[in-house]
């Protein structure tokens, strides 16, 4: 089977061997170097302190405004079954995935890629339940993961939406100014693998094995599949009928997220990470791709090692098993 992994930042000519051809690019290192301030990630909060503010009101308000809750996780339960003292950092922390499948099919249409954030994470939390908090993606964020300009008239409407959303979920919100020092780290920031399904004459078939062997070996490493979601449907739905297959994952891996949310609770912008799989119905390719961890690095200045470590492992431990069932 041909195996092609890319990389935004780094594009290297493929080496054939052994009747295949492979293009390695995440790279190992993670120094990093200083840019300028940008806010990647909206921090919202409101006061709660009559607690009216509830995880069914919040999708209750993005239902309203177009979006379908794709997963809506208590991450201290998680915690607290997973880890030693675990679960009591927040009151409240959970990770909501949404997807605005009328805006998000539209973009997909002209960038496939867009499928790196649909749906859309976001953490949702509170420290002493006075205050709630919802941190999203901006829309510099969202164009930077995704390749879309911020120019893109769906892109801002689905940044409107959000924002009407988080307002009518937290009535009397405000933003809250991150202003973080941007950091640049010399590791790509999306992962992509290209490889040909076995079987392609039966191409549902082979879309089922491939991801029951991929869901497999992901999981057996400690990820976690938080969500699916069969985006081509909503493309049908929208008159376009150009793709075989193309669904969505949300993954998550405890020992990455819990470290690094008792610091940085935003980082649910990026967590579960959102990985696509599809392939065009004019294309010899299956493609994946997912926003790799050095997102986290780069719009929150993670530098403990405490988090930022298994931020680094987790990275090359899914990219390997992924590698591994399409060699």
């Amino acid at each position: 089977m041909k195996n092609i992994v890319l990389s935004t930042l780094a594009f290297t000519l493929a080496l054939f061997f052994s009747g295949c051809s492979q293009e390695m690019t995440t790279p190992k290192a993670h120094n990093t170097q200083q840019e300028q301030i940008r806010e990647d990630i909206r921090i919202f909060t409101a006061n709660n302190s009559e607690g009216k503010i509830t995880p069914q009101s919040i999708e209750k308000a993005f239902k309203a405004n177009g979006f379908t809750i794709v997963g809506n996780n208590d991450m201290n339960k998680a915690f607290e079954k997973r880890f030693e003292g675990g679960g009591k950092d927040f009151k409240e922390y959970r990770l909501m995935f949404v997807h605005n499948p009328k805006i998000s099919t539209r973009i997909i249409n002209e960038y496939p890629e867009f499928g790196l954030i649909a749906p859309l994470s976001t953490s949702v939390y509170s420290k002493d339940g006075k205050t709630i908090t919802i941190s999203s993606l901006s829309l510099t964020g969202m164009s930077r993961i995704s390749g879309v300009p911020e120019t893109n008239k769906d892109l801002i409407l689905l940044r409107d939406s959000m924002t009407k959303a988080l307002a009518e979920a937290l009535p009397n919100g405000k933003y809250e100014p991150l202003n973080y020092k941007i950091t640049r780290p010399e590791g790509s920031l999306v992962t992509r693998f290209a490889f040909v399904l076995k079987n392609e004459d039966k191409i549902e078939d082979a879309k089922e094995n491939y991801q029951e062997t991929m869901e497999g070996e992901i999981e057996s490493a400690g990820f976690i599949v938080a969500g699916f979601y069969p985006i081509n449907e909503d493309l049908v739905e929208g008159g376009i009928n150009d793709y075989d297959f193309y669904d969505s994952y949300s993954i998550c891996k405890l020992e990455v997220i819990y470290p690094v949310h008792k610091v940085h609770p935003e980082v649910g912008a990026f967590a579960p990470c959102t990985m696509y799989m599809y392939k065009k119905k004019n294309e010899k390719f299956t493609r994946m791709g997912y926003p790799s961890v050095y997102n986290w690095v780069l719009s929150t200045n993670i530098k403990d090692e405490d988090s930022l470590q298994p931020l680094i492992d987790a990275q090359d431990l899914l990219e390997t098993k992924i590698d591994s069932t399409i060699e």
